[in-house]
């Protein structure tokens, strides 16, 4: 069964605070990473440099420093799946181009690390 989530041209929604600031339409996956077009909002901009460095950061800096940067991203972002209800917790990384890659669960990360 596929996960509707996952569809190509489904809309995800990247949120700060009360306003939406991206959209995200889904153009592939490869479990457990999504593929998207990345169509920013007003707001997205000052996001901009963490969601790039995020992967950037991992490769450079080691973990650590990817960890930092996703820490940042997760504590002043949200995403909504398709359907409006809340993704409990994803990574997030915006290339040049304009597209996205990414991972989420349905439970935050760390308990699923526990």
């Amino acid at each position: 069964m596929t996960n509707p989530n996952l569809t190509t041209g489904s809309i995800w929604r990247l949120h700060h605070g009360g306003q939406e600031i991206g959209q995200l339409t889904v153009t592939g996956a490869d479990m457990p990473w999504t593929h998207a077009e990345v169509e920013t909002l007003p707001g997205f901009e000052e996001f901009r440099p963490p969601l790039r460095g995020a992967r950037a950061g991992c490769r450079r800096g080691g973990l650590g420093a990817g960890r930092r940067l996703l820490t940042q991203i997760r504590s002043a972002l949200t995403m909504t799946f398709p359907d409006g209800s809340p993704v409990a917790e994803f990574m997030l990384h915006i290339h040049d181009d304009g597209t996205a890659g990414g991972r989420w669960h349905d439970e935050p990360f760390d308990a699923v690390n526990q």
